[in-house]
């Protein structure tokens, strides 16, 4: 039965959809009705469903929110039941105006709400695909997108967009502590978790490290693993800078993003032994695939006393 707090219109208004559910729902109604007062109705006026008028002749008029959540909520409940899964196409938008018998606008609408929900990616020219639930990463000690990625079940890769000898300008000869215009090692990647890109890395190394690194196949092995493994420079602690930029053309079209989207900036500077900074990186992670997350205490140095006293009481 179709409740009469819904609004009417005559033949005429937009949706298919919501004319099939009316009439259908009046004539089961007037059946039911026909049955109980054994009375013929199929041709009459539809008063005693509610409506003034005659059927197939007024239509309901939902509201455009009904229409959109409607798509969304049904989209996303098959996303989470793995009906569609990570890196999925979604159908085309001519089938989803079939399948759900409603307006381009629509269905345009309820998309857009997944993509802003961190559902669906929208990429030019190539479709609407199903995006992995964020990655978390937390801010708790110094580790490098492969080991982060390992930690929330992600495989890591790597493109190497270049590699190459540059002056250093004044902002990196001050994060490395070296002067002006001396050369050191720039290397650019693009990090891709499950062959999704999610970093833009801009590395700079000192010279004579630098070239030892580049040396490796960077598409397979991390830089930091490079340094403390292959080359013996531990990496004792980093200062980390973050802030909420929007994405250059170079960096957007690196990540796959319009020019605009919203992106974490983040400048670490990894120092190894007796403070001596040995790795600059300026990363780029895309806004909608990547949060942080760390844990602040009240009284850090309670916390400290608190494990000492244990330890003593051991």
């Amino acid at each position: 039965m179709v409740s009469p707090t819904l609004s009417f219109a005559k033949d005429g208004a937009p949706a298919l959809r919501e004319r099939t559910v009316v009439e259908t729902s009046c004539k089961t109604h007037l059946s039911r009705l026909r049955r109980r007062r054994g009375a013929p109705i199929s041709s009459g006026p539809v008063a005693a469903c509610g409506f003034r008028g005659w059927i197939g002749r007024y239509i309901v008029v939902m509201p455009a929110s009904t229409l959109y959540a409607r798509v969304e909520d049904t989209i996303a409940a098959e996303i989470a039941r793995g009906e569609y899964r990570p890196g999925d196409q979604l159908p085309t938008e001519d089938t989803l105006l079939e399948r759900f018998q409603v307006s381009r606008i629509t269905v345009r609408r309820a998309i857009q709400n997944l993509v802003h929900r961190g559902l669906l990616e929208i990429r030019r020219g190539l479709g609407t695909f199903v995006l992995s639930p964020r990655i978390e990463a937390e801010l708790t000690k110094l580790t490098g997108f492969v080991e982060d990625m390992n930690v929330a079940g992600r495989k890591a890769t790597a493109r190497v967009l270049g590699q190459g000898i540059v002056a250093a300008s004044a902002r990196v000869a001050e994060r490395l502590q070296v002067a002006k215009g001396t050369k050191v090692m720039r290397i650019k990647r693009v990090r891709l978790a499950d062959n999704m890109p999610v970093s833009l890395d801009e590395t700079y190394l000192p010279l004579a490290l630098g070239r030892q690194i580049v040396q490796n196949d960077l598409r397979l092995h991390p830089i930091f693993t490079l340094l403390e493994e292959r080359y013996g420079v531990p990496l004792i602690e980093a200062d980390y800078e973050l802030e909420a930029v929007i994405a250059s053309k170079a960096v957007a079209d690196a990540l796959q993003v319009k020019a605009g989207s919203p992106i974490f900036q983040i400048e670490r500077i990894s120092m190894t032994t007796g403070n001596q900074p040995v790795d600059y990186e300026v990363l780029s992670y895309r806004g909608d695939l990547v949060r942080f997350a760390t844990k602040l205490l009240r009284h850090p140095g309670d916390r400290m006393g608190a494990q000492a006293l244990r330890l003593r009481r051991r």
